[in-house]
């Protein structure tokens, strides 16, 4: 009789996220770039959020009083957004930063393939970024008051201002190890419940109290800081020294969680003994239907 085991081997972790690349590729660009756009809404939220919180507190935020405590609230209210995106199946370009070049390792799909998704969910996190920052809060005023408005140049001038491009590098690869790890975590839990949600939650808090940076959300915070006029600041600037920068941080971070994952379960002779085609023959639909067989 088959047994029912509440996680994932790690093996098999990874043939879900090879099918998942399979998938990724066959699907039209349209719904790709709708889907990304959606993706880019939903982490704006979670942002928004943040935002919230981490301006809405300025007396929590003096070198005074407690310093740690607005990164630690901000942190734990940004995920309400980023848990939206695996369950409405959306488009984010931090997890296809390791899904693609999995499938890509395995032989599932052409190389080809990474740069095309990148480029549509990109450009489709974006525009749903954008317009939230720019209609549903900048054009609505519900950020334009004190200590709010203040609290936007703030946590923009710390995102982009102030810290030099290869600090904002080094927080692009903390980021995405931590958001890499939440999708990879969530994907071993074969029954969908109440602990995937806190299995995401809880990287994702991480890597926002770390002020560590995510190159969507950035996607959100700076254009809006450029909006509400943060000194210094302008789309130049934002592009030449915070967009580039969390980008490749981001790719590198990734590249962190999946390399391992691709030496040790790809690349290994049991598993080149396994291919990929077992997946076909139904293995991967054992696995999503958390069954194992009896050895």
């Amino acid at each position: 009789m088959p047994s029912l085991e509440s996680t994932l081997r790690p093996d098999e972790v990874t043939l879900v996220l090879v099918q998942q690349a399979v998938t990724k590729h066959r699907m039209r660009y349209d719904m790709v770039f709708f889907k990304a756009v959606l993706a880019g809404l939903m982490l704006s939220f979670g942002a928004l959020m943040n935002e919230i919180v981490s301006g809405g507190t300025p007396a929590l935020s003096e070198a005074s009083a407690n310093p740690a405590i607005p990164k630690i609230l901000g942190g734990f209210v940004f995920p309400s957004g980023f848990v939206l995106i695996p369950m409405l199946g959306l488009e984010l370009l931090t997890s296809n930063m390791m899904v693609l070049p999995m499938g890509i390792a395995s032989g599932q799909i052409p190389w080809w393939s990474l740069p095309i998704n990148w480029l549509i969910v990109t450009f489709g996190n974006l525009a749903g970024s954008l317009f939230s920052a720019a209609v549903l809060v900048h054009y609505s005023d519900i950020l334009s008051s004190e200590p709010f408005f203040s609290g936007v140049q703030a946590f923009a001038s710390k995102k982009a201002v102030v810290p030099q491009w290869h600090q904002i590098f080094l927080r692009g690869i903390g980021c995405n190890i931590l958001v890499c790890i939440a999708i990879w975590v969530r994907l071993g839990m074969r029954i969908k419940n109440g602990s995937s949600l806190v299995a995401i939650w809880i990287p994702i808090w991480i890597f926002v109290a770390c002020s560590f940076d995510h190159v969507i959300a950035n996607m959100f915070y700076i254009p809006l800081g450029i909006m509400f006029d943060t000194p210094s600041l302008s789309t130049a600037d934002y592009i030449r020294k915070s967009l580039i920068a969390t980008y490749l941080g981001n790719i590198v971070g990734a590249f962190i969680v999946w390399g391992p994952a691709v030496y040790f379960y790809i690349w290994n002779a049991d598993y080149n003994n396994k291919k990929l085609e077992g997946t076909e023959a139904g293995t991967l639909k054992d696995i999503e239907a958390g069954y194992v067989k009896d050895e």
